[in-house]
């Protein structure tokens, strides 16, 4: 046992539990946690702002298998930080925030920067813990970091009043393996369980397996892409599914939803069996799933029981179990070894091999100006193993999403259940933190890239060789593609017939490389100098305003509305749209 202040005990934690890397920006309510980091052996990665700091921390998690942790102030530094909270609990994803109060004392009063944190993040966040005199600052602190990443993990958030930061307490050194333990889930497949999944499975004549966020870990996808060598049954992918199973093979149809591929989109309508694992049921991808005319059987593995619990009442799966999608997938190929399953699905293998080869992605490839599309296809032709990409919001992630093939899981970060613009720079800074030998490729678009522009000067000031790729169409493309849509291409408050040149800016915050193109004929070489180049590099692309992004799903509308666009050409008589929106 050690006396030790509030503050020390709460570092003393942090280093216990294996964290050398927080996200900050300090405060008067948080400069004791600051000095006391500034002891520590925990480095201090200083953000533009609160919202990056999370965001930053968020990817850290995102991009490893470690609880990124957020250290900020008090009053605005909450609720900047409210959005990037909010983000992390939408995705599932596990971070700490610590977060700076006025004294005990002075609760609940209009004292300078004070607000209930309680309140402002009780929807947002997984747990709202607020640190008193009572509270063991140790056991908190070390609970709080399992805690954020067990069942569906989230944000957990820690309101911690000055005066608790300053008071001295006593640090006991508690193994965090008690902690871990605590939340340990054993939870398996019986034999009559696994039965009962491989009868359904082996009925089935068109079983389409769909991945989700769930299993976007390296163990959860070494599991399922054996689980599929092994049955080969033709797979989609949810936003925040990339990367787990293999986009090269041609049992892989790429993302599902309203800006998913034609091939995925198609598949959906004609399976009999839609297999699910680690999905969020009630967003704009599959909650069309039984609905429409969509009769398949269903069978879903999440570890959220609330979502589980949801969906057996309102779809009725043949098949449902709430737990762990890498003990589940570990029980199935258990049982697989020693019982036989034979899956008569070549008929269906070689038609979903069809939908990929019949309706290609494709780009208006006669303008005079340089298409989203074109970038990420000589993006995706560029990727490495250890290539992380981190997108903003808008027309270039729905893009890039479509067309870039990633290798690995966690390889791909994004904002999917919120949509949160300004994401991609923070994130690529949390991403190039957990993985220094990685090469990190932000992609942002110009009204994106302004939400969070601040990082620019993080990124230059610190020298990360982190690589930012600008699509600029002078416009908010996505806004823009619902305007021309729906309000009769009244485009009110979405187009700029200006923006400073951001490879200046980027140049003048210190980035190495920096150029900005505009002509098709210099793309490539432009993308390979930016590839190559050691430092901050950033590239400027000037696309094609008009540009849309196909396949899409009219809002209200089914799978089968899906509208291909003028550019992907069908190779086969199918019901689906082939004409532009």
């Amino acid at each position: 046992m050690q006396e030790m202040s509030g503050a020390q005990i709460l570092v003393k934690s942090l280093e216990d539990l294996g964290v050398v890397r927080v996200f900050g920006y300090t405060g008067a309510a948080i400069l004791p946690v600051f000095h006391a980091l500034g002891q520590s052996s925990i480095s201090i990665n200083v953000n533009a702002n609160e919202q990056s700091c999370a965001f930053g921390a968020a990817a850290y998690s995102r991009s490893s298998d470690r609880v990124g942790v957020a250290v900020v102030t008090s009053g605005p530094a909450i609720t900047n930080t409210l959005t990037a909270v909010a983000d992390s609990n939408a995705d599932s994803v596990p971070m700490l925030v610590f977060a700076g109060q006025v004294p005990q004392n002075r609760l609940g009063t209009d004292e300078f920067q004070h607000i209930n944190v309680k309140k402002v993040f009780e929807e947002a966040a997984k747990k709202v813990v607020l640190i008193t005199d009572g509270t063991d600052v140790e056991q908190t602190v070390k609970d709080a970091y399992f805690y954020a990443r067990s069942g569906k993990p989230g944000p957990v958030v820690i309101d911690f009043p000055l005066d608790a930061q300053q008071k001295t307490g006593v640090y006991h050194g508690i193994p965090v393996e008690r902690f871990a333990g605590k939340y340990e889930q054993e939870t398996h497949l019986g034999h009559n369980q696994c039965k009962q999944f491989f009868e359904l499975l082996e009925k089935s004549q068109r079983p389409l397996l769909y991945v989700g966020g769930g299993l976007n870990s390296l163990a959860a996808s070494n599991l399922i892409r054996n689980f599929n060598k092994k049955f080969n049954i033709p797979s989609i992918n949810s936003l925040m599914g990339k990367g787990i199973l293999d986009e090269s093979l041609d049992t892989s149809l790429g993302m599902l939803g309203m800006f998913g591929t034609p091939y995925a989109n198609i598949a959906i309508q004609e399976t009999d069996l839609f297999v699910a694992f680690g999905v969020r049921w009630n967003d704009r991808v599959v909650q069309k799933v039984g609905e429409s005319g969509l009769t398949a059987e269903i069978a879903y593995i999440d570890i959220n029981a609330e979502k589980v619990q949801e969906v057996r009442v309102t779809r009725n799966p043949k098949f449902s179990f709430i737990g762990d999608a890498v003990t589940v997938l570990e029980d199935l190929l258990e049982y697989s070894e020693t019982h036989p399953v034979t899956l008569d699905i070549a008929d269906w293998q070689k038609r979903t091999a069809a939908l990929k080869h019949n309706f290609i992605l494709d780009y208006n490839r006669n303008s005079e100006y340089i298409q989203t599309a074109e970038v990420m296809d000589l993006l995706s032709s560029r990727m490495t193993s250890d290539t992380i990409i981190t997108t903003g919001v808008g027309n270039h992630q729905m893009l890039a999403a479509q067309h870039i093939k990633t290798l690995r899981p966690k390889s791909f970060l994004t904002s999917g259940a919120f949509g949160t613009m300004g994401f991609s720079l923070p994130s690529a800074i949390g991403a190039y933190c957990a993985n220094p030998g990685s090469r990190v490729v932000a992609i942002d678009g110009d009204s994106s890239i302004k939400m969070n522009m601040g990082e620019i000067h993080t990124i230059g000031s610190l020298g990360l060789p982190i690589k930012v790729l600008l699509i600029n169409n002078h416009a908010d493309g996505m806004v823009r593609s619902i305007q021309a849509s729906m309000y009769n291409r009244q485009f009110t408050a979405s187009e700029r017939n200006y923006d400073a040149s951001f490879a200046n800016i980027a140049r003048e915050c210190g980035f190495d490389w920096c150029r900005k193109i505009s002509r098709r004929e210099e793309l490539e070489e432009a993308l390979d100098g930016f590839l190559a180049s050691a430092g901050p590099s950033f590239l400027e692309v000037v696309t094609d305003r008009e540009e849309s992004v196909y396949p899409f799903i009219p809002n209200g509308k089914g799978y089968r509305d899906m509208v291909l666009g003028p550019h992907i050409k069908s190779c086969e008589s199918q019901a689906v749209t082939s004409k532009s929106a």
